[in-house]
């Protein structure tokens, strides 16, 4: 095991347990908020919590608070941790190639050393060709990839990566992208992302924060396909009605109620939820005709282009219309219409 950790912060309402195994990028997600900042500032030494503790590869980074709790408190510079921030901050007077070679040379390698530390993680990071340039001749992916090269430079045994894309041009981001791929293989990493993609192609494992509090963990694919939380839903792209098994589908806290097919046993009264997606969405104005297993009232809410269609938002759910379907309707905020999917559509399982 690479990393264990559990950590309470009063103030900040943050409790949380979080593990990464060895060689395991872990991708932590929830809304502005939730505490995903929180944990990296912890895991890094730059926020000292009100108790708890945390072990990485073996040896104690911090034990703190509680009877009986020894007090160790390892400081940033030595826990074996890079940590990437949202912005490069390079060095503004080292070339990328210094910048890179800082790690190497502040732990006691030889210039030479430190430099040939330097040269081969930008050649990894296929940056090499920006050895000479200082970081105001570095567009935003450039400077990205030189970050994460002095990052890895640093030889850590944990590295964390705070929204690492979130800077970065759309047309640059699936190029860093698909790098920070090749060199996270085999490498024990925290990602935090509010992208699913990031989670998609770079993280094992995804663990879900709400009001600082882990509500969802599990691995990738799981999580992405069977979500049990409203924001993994949402950023999976599915429709979800969480609450309690009622016959053959779930009944809501709010009294909305939608059938499904259930894929496992979720007895009637324990917690289980529905999920389908937005294309599987009939909208109307009024209730069609004949009898469709699942008729929601709703009120629009926002309309958002999603690729070639309209994405229809309402207080809790979504529908994916064309745009000639906005138009007949007369779709707009506020608008009241009828949501329909069949129950073919939606699955139902445990929460």
């Amino acid at each position: 095991m690479s990393l264990e950790v559990r950590a309470t912060v009063a103030e900040r309402r943050f409790d949380v347990a979080l593990r990464v195994g060895e060689g395991e990028v872990v991708a932590v997600l929830g809304q502005n908020g939730s505490g995903k900042s929180t944990a990296l500032s912890v895991i890094a030494g730059l926020l000292r919590p009100d108790s708890g503790s945390a072990t990485l590869d073996g040896r104690v980074l911090f034990d703190v608070g509680g009877a009986g709790r020894s007090g160790v408190w390892v400081p940033p510079h030595d826990r074996g941790v890079a940590l990437l921030a949202q912005e490069p901050l390079l060095f503004p007077h080292l070339s990328a190639l210094d910048n890179v070679a800082f790690g190497p040379r502040s732990s006691g390698r030889s210039r030479r050393e430190a430099r040939a530390a330097g040269e081969r993680w930008l050649h990894e990071v296929g940056a090499s060709e920006y050895a000479g340039r200082h970081p105001g001749r570095l567009s935003g992916g450039q400077a990205q990839r030189v970050a994460v090269a002095r990052a890895l430079a640093a030889e850590p045994r944990l590295l964390l990566l705070d929204e690492p894309m979130s800077a970065l041009d759309i047309d640059v981001a699936p190029a860093v992208r698909q790098m920070l791929r090749r060199v996270l293989a085999g490498r024990a990493a925290v990602i935090v992302t509010h992208d699913i993609l990031d989670a998609l192609l770079l993280a094992d494992r995804i663990v879900v924060l709400e009001d600082g509090r882990v509500v969802e963990e599990g691995p990738t694919a799981q999580v992405v396909g069977r979500p049990r939380s409203p924001f993994a839903a949402r950023i999976a792209g599915l429709n979800m009605v969480r609450g309690t098994r009622d016959g053959d589908g779930v009944r809501g806290p709010d009294g909305v109620r939608v059938e499904g097919l259930a894929d496992e046993a979720v007895p009637d009264g324990e917690p289980a939820v529905a999920v389908f997606r937005p294309s599987a969405v009939g909208v109307y104005r009024r209730p069609p005709g004949g009898s469709p297993r699942n008729v929601l009232d709703v009120t629009i809410t926002e309309l958002e282009p999603v690729g070639e269609q309209i994405r229809v938002r309402t207080a809790g759910l979504s529908a994916d219309v064309t745009a000639a379907a906005v138009a007949e309707l007369d779709l707009a905020p506020g608008t009241r219409v009828v949501f329909t999917v069949k129950a073919s559509e939606v699955t139902v399982y445990r929460a």
